[in-house]
C-alpha cells in the first residue's frame, strides 16, 4: 500500500524535499506564512462577510462617538426640527 501524504525522494530534488518539510513544520516561519496566506485567501461566505462588516462599522462608530445609526435623518423632514 502506497503512502498517501508526503513526497518521494525518487521524484523530487533535495531542495524540494526541504521546502516541503519547512512548509509542514509548525516551528518554521514558512509554515506560519503558508497558514496566514491560506486564511487571507480563503473564500468567506456572504453571511460571515456581512457580520464582519457590521462589526467593523460598529467599531468605527464607537471610535467616532456615534451611538446610533443616522439613517432616520435621511427619511425625515429637516424642517420638523426647527
Amino acid at each position: 500500500m502506497a503512502k498517501k501524504s508526503g513526497v518521494s525522494s525518487k521524484t523530487h530534488t533535495q531542495q524540494q524535499l526541504n521546502d516541503y518539510a519547512n512548509q509542514n513544520n509548525p516551528n518554521n516561519k514558512a509554515y506560519k506564512a503558508r497558514i496566514a496566506n491560506d486564511k487571507k485567501t480563503k473564500r468567506v461566505s456572504k453571511k460571515h462577510k456581512a457580520v464582519r462588516e457590521v462589526k467593523c462599522q460598529a467599531k468605527l462608530y464607537a471610535e467616532i462617538g456615534l451611538n446610533a445609526d443616522l439613517d432616520w435623518m435621511c427619511y425625515s423632514n429637516p424642517y420638523d426640527f426647527d
